[in-house]
């Protein structure tokens, strides 16, 4: 497997053939295409730049890019790689209901890190494939807020703290005043909704998909939803779930090192991803047949097969201003 290294210096060789600019498209994409000779799976990767801070979410713009790498796959079979930080949930579940439609059956692989909204994503696969060094991560929602990410969880015993310290110390209220008021009168119940729908959206994934024909699916699939939206199990939403802790809870991972071949292809394809992320995308959605779906810092997302990434259009507009307060986030 070429690691990390030996693909950069496989790109770095490649520049003086292609313009002096490194062959990003052509190195990831003959990755992609050795992956689906080796698996006979028709092969969809997502990826954000999340990890250098510049990578967006989960968002239903992604759909265009679902639509367009899935023209031209027939076979019924999916493997995705995914890599994103989350995002929305209410987009999840349109992308998962989209792929479900075409795909019977849907493999995903987390090479390095699928959280949050790209766990309930990855739950919502027939299996799923991890190294000894990846993760999934909890689907506890979280509200943004003009103070940051705030666990919904956390709001709710935040509230129920007061309530009960009032009650039996009604001079507490002067203190905790302040702090009630910073939340609309309808924020428990969106707290609550918030929860509620990432279990539900899970629990209903994992009984169709990864454990139907299971007389027990439902009681599994609810544990398992359970598990990883229960914030205080995880009481950070940045905690990682290794596979093992899936494993306990029901999931079925395959472990990615038990085809030597397959995991140096999927590796591969992970690193020569990451290293396009030195040009300008933020986010890749692409199939083993070469077409893609670009999003560029400042730049119109591309529905055609990636050119050279410093060639992509400018879109002549500001980047998106930060998400209003109290939007639940996954």
């Amino acid at each position: 497997m070429p690691t990390w290294g030996e693909i950069l210096a496989e790109l770095t060789q490649s520049a003086p053939a292609n313009g002096g600019v490194p062959d990003y498209d052509g190195v990831r994409r003959r990755y992609l295409k050795a992956l689906n000779a080796h698996t006979g799976r028709d092969t969809i990767i997502y990826y954000s730049n999340w990890l250098r801070g510049s990578g967006p979410g989960i968002t239903l713009e992604d759909m265009q890019g679902l639509m367009e790498v899935c023209r031209g796959l027939k076979t019924g079979v999916v493997d995705v790689i995914l890599h994103s930080p989350g995002g929305s949930a209410e987009a999840t579940a349109s992308i998962v209901r989209y792929l479900r439609r075409q795909f019977p059956v849907m493999r995903v692989f987390v090479p390095l890190a699928a959280m949050s909204a790209a766990t309930m994503w990855t739950l919502a696969a027939d299996r799923v494939v991890m190294g000894s060094h990846s993760q999934l991560g909890p689907i506890d929602p979280q509200l943004l807020t003009p103070q940051g990410a705030i666990p919904a969880r956390a709001i709710i015993e935040q509230f129920k703290r007061a309530q009960k310290e009032c009650a039996n110390d009604p001079s507490l209220l002067g203190a905790w005043l302040p702090i009630l008021q910073q939340y609309g009168p309808a924020l428990l119940d969106q707290c609550e909704s918030a929860e509620k729908l990432s279990r539900d959206l899970v629990r209903e994934w994992l009984r169709t998909y990864m454990f139907r024909g299971d007389p027990k699916a439902t009681a599994k699939a609810t544990s398992a939803a359970r598990y990883f939206g229960s914030y205080s199990i995880h009481r950070s939403h940045s905690l990682g779930i290794d596979r093992d802790q899936a494993r306990a809870k029901g999931i079925v991972v395959d472990d990615l090192e038990s085809d030597q071949t397959l995991q140096d292809l999927v590796l591969s394809v992970h690193h020569a991803t990451l290293h396009t992320f030195a040009a300008p995308p933020i986010k890749i959605v692409e199939n083993h047949l070469g077409r893609a779906w670009v999003q560029s810092q400042a730049s119109i997302p591309l529905g055609l097969p990636m050119g050279i990434p410093q060639q992509m259009p400018p879109m002549g507009l500001p980047n998106q201003p930060p998400a209003p307060p109290l939007e639940p986030d996954f």
